[in-house]
């Protein structure tokens, strides 16, 4: 498989902001922005937690990271396989297609809306 110049410059841009996660805790580190909605409004958005979650699962603390933010963690499986679908859309064309069905995306949204409701209501 042949790897494009925008392959190669969103693997680096991942590697880096990887680097950056890693040697920066979101907690403490004032590079890392604070969420819009959860300073406007108090409650938290479905991706809140997610620099923290990113950070600790980059230093192997899985627990933590589900912690922060259990979507993000459980969407990762989900996000790999998509990357993979894109990275092999014009050799697998049925696996792209397979993929990315409109009823997966709606599954997917409700999933998001049903967690947004979940953590504020219950306190995730």
């Amino acid at each position: 498989m042949m790897i494009t110049r925008k392959g190669i410059a969103g693997i680096i841009l991942l590697l880096g902001a990887a680097v950056v996660f890693f040697t920066f805790n979101p907690e403490t580190s004032a590079i890392f922005p604070r969420c819009p909605f959860l300073v406007l409004t108090g409650l938290k958005c479905p991706g809140c937690g997610s620099q923290r979650g990113i950070h600790a699962l980059l230093h192997g603390d899985v627990p933590a990271a589900f912690h922060y933010n259990a979507l993000m963690v459980l969407s990762l499986p989900i996000i790999f396989l998509l990357l993979y679908a894109e990275a092999c859309r014009t050799k697998r064309p049925a696996f792209y297609a397979r993929v990315h069905r409109p009823v997966y995306i709606w599954i997917y949204f409700f999933l998001v809306l049903i967690w947004s409701v979940a953590r504020n209501v219950f306190g995730w």
